[in-house]
């Protein structure tokens, strides 16, 4: 079973930083294109920042200059350091995996697509 899970969320005043982490697990032999998506009340859910195999990136107009994803492959884990914290950026944030290639024990490996973490709670306080 293959799942995202994210970590790192909490409540911090404007102007603070935190780091979310994403760990991806479940006999995953390698991932493509990971992200970060987030969703305030009554708002629908947007990207915030993506990130190629090849760690070519892609942010937010509203978070470039303050916020940097990365990932190291080889623990299928995302991160996403956020600084300069804005109320504005209070929302869940979520973590995605576009396509995970799998450990097939019977057979070649197979794909997972489009799966979703069950997010992180990011609170700034003005």
């Amino acid at each position: 079973q293959v799942q995202l899970v994210e970590s790192g969320g909490g409540l911090v005043q404007a102007g603070g930083s935190l780091r979310l982490s994403c760990v991806a697990s479940g006999s995953i032999l390698s991932i493509n294109t990971m992200g970060w998506y987030r969703q305030a009340p009554g708002a629908q859910r947007e990207l915030v920042a993506s990130i190629a195999a090849d760690g070519s990136t892609n942010y937010d107009d509203s978070v470039r200059g303050r916020f940097t994803i990365s990932r190291e492959n080889v623990k299928n884990t995302i991160y996403l350091q956020m600084n300069t914290l804005k109320p504005e950026d209070t929302a869940v944030y979520y973590c995605k995996a576009d396509r995970l290639r799998k450990y097939n024990p019977s057979g070649p490996p197979t794909y997972v697509y489009n799966v979703w973490g069950r997010g992180t709670q990011v609170t700034v306080s003005s």
